[in-house]
């Protein structure tokens, strides 16, 4: 059995201050008006109204952004926001895995799927990954997003408005086109007991937009 780590140790503690200072306000301020739903939810359980699909980008935080309480959203966060294609194998797939239990035991209702504007993963498709992305990263974005990629580029500068803004909106399109892929997904949708969203956050201004009959249109 290894060591127990002793997180009063400062050598250990160096650099988090403002992590454990963050939750001590949680703890004398956001935990007693929450006390009361976390202990519903601990003792019912989650019935999330949706499933989130994002981006793993720190200033991309799905909770804030649709002002979700604990309990509302199950979020899957990735690089890119991406949902690859349906591919049962026996290799490891944290973002299928996700899904199924989302869909399959949650039973949500909706898949909501969250681009965002100055994502890095698109960058790297776009421009080239750099040495210390390549065992994952690269393959990831190259093996999912290539579709995304080769749309971004055929489209005109004035349909684009930029290459890689329209690759990051390509990358919702194709995630939700991958959703179908899965049968238990295509089923619940052809039933009418799923919906499939997408969206996109600019971080610059703080506009969502959501994806309407293939456009993006801000929500108001």
């Amino acid at each position: 059995m290894g060591p127990c780590i002793n997180m009063t140790d400062p050598t250990l503690t160096d650099g988090l201050e403002d992590l454990f200072e963050g939750y001590q306000r949680f703890r004398s301020e956001v935990w007693p008006e929450r006390r009361k739903l976390f202990e519903t939810l601990a003792r019912e359980g989650q019935r999330p109204r949706a499933l989130v699909i994002a981006c793993s980008d720190s200033r991309v935080d799905p909770g804030m952004v649709f002002n979700a309480a604990p309990g509302e959203m199950f979020i899957v966060r990735n690089v890119a926001n991406l949902v690859p294609p349906y591919r049962p194998d026996g290799d490891y797939h944290g973002t299928s895995a996700a899904l199924e239990f989302a869909v399959c035991v949650l039973e949500v209702p909706r898949i909501i799927v969250l681009g965002h504007a100055m994502c890095g993963g698109v960058q790297a498709l776009l421009r080239g990954f750099p040495p210390g992305a390549r065992d994952f990263v690269e393959p990831w974005m190259t093996g999912i997003a290539a579709e995304a990629r080769g749309r971004a580029l055929a489209c005109t500068p004035a349909e684009a408005g930029s290459v890689e803004a329209q690759c990051e909106l390509e990358t919702v399109k194709l995630s939700l086109r991958n959703l179908m892929t899965f049968p238990w997904v295509a089923s619940r949708v052809e039933a009418g007991t799923l919906r499939l969203y997408g969206g996109s956050f600019d971080i610059r201004s703080g506009v969502l937009s959501r994806l309407v009959d293939g456009q993006y249109v801000p929500v108001t």
